[in-house]
């Protein structure tokens, strides 16, 4: 499956989907911060995340519940990849060297990183 790029709109409504494993647009729109959106626009939303083919749905009744088509850490890899690529030559090290260098990672999430490193040597 080809996992296409999202609205931050989108995003929202996967970020729900995610967390609830699923649901109607009523509980999509019961876990969106004010100003809640019209059912209308939630329901727009999800139905072009259905033709995305990122989520799909369940009929019940006269109304859908849907559910997300591919994983969050998925679509993590998908914009960490796009990210890495567009700005960072596609080289985890010229990203990690970039928030050193704008001091937007400290000692100790560099040392958490190393750790990580190591530990998936050894699997």
């Amino acid at each position: 499956m080809e996992i296409k790029e999202l609205t931050k709109a989108e995003e929202e409504i996967m970020q729900i989907l995610w967390e609830l494993d699923g649901g109607f647009v009523k509980d999509i729109i019961a876990e969106i911060s004010e100003p809640k959106p019209a059912y209308n626009t939630v329901s727009t939303i999800v139905r072009i995340l259905v033709q995305k083919e990122m989520v799909d749905h369940t009929s019940h009744g006269k109304s859908h519940r849907y559910h997300p088509l591919i994983t969050k850490e998925e679509y993590s890899k998908y914009k960490m990849d796009n990210l890495m690529s567009g700005y960072f030559e596609g080289s985890f090290s010229n990203m990690v060297s970039f928030f050193v260098k704008k001091k937007q990672l400290n000692t100790k999430e560099l040392d958490d990183i190393l750790k990580i490193i190591e530990n998936n040597k050894e699997s």
